[in-house]
């Protein structure tokens, strides 16, 4: 596996748990349709919740979370449409979060749990 691809799946595994300590369940993981992919759904309290997740080993690029553009975040608004059409939730409360992690190969790690993105 790629050193990027280990580091995305680490991170991933950072956000569902920091996730399921706030409460979360986690519903899916690394969902994919022909469109693309969402890489968390949970249920919070009720609220479906599209998860992104993005990781970086620094900031020397930015803040992962700077990396949600508006054009992703429309892509993850398709993606949910495409999951609802699916599993049919019960849920007519939904949002999207964004959880952005630094594992850095040296130091502490860093995340920020960004809640009701638009």
């Amino acid at each position: 596996m790629a050193r990027k691809d280990e580091l995305g799946r680490r991170g991933e595994q950072v956000a569902a748990d920091h996730l399921e300590a706030c409460g979360y369940r986690i519903l899916d993981r690394n969902w994919r349709c022909p469109q693309g992919e969402l890489d968390l759904v949970a249920d919070d309290d009720g609220t479906l919740v599209f998860v992104e997740v993005k990781t970086r080993s620094g900031v020397g690029f930015g803040d992962p979370a700077e990396a949600v553009t508006p054009s992703k975040l429309a892509r993850i608004g398709r993606l949910a449409g495409a999951w609802c059409a699916e599993h049919r939730p019960r849920s007519r409360r939904m949002r999207v979060d964004v959880v952005g992690i630094v594992l850095p190969s040296e130091g502490d790690m860093r995340l920020q749990h960004l809640r009701g993105v638009s």
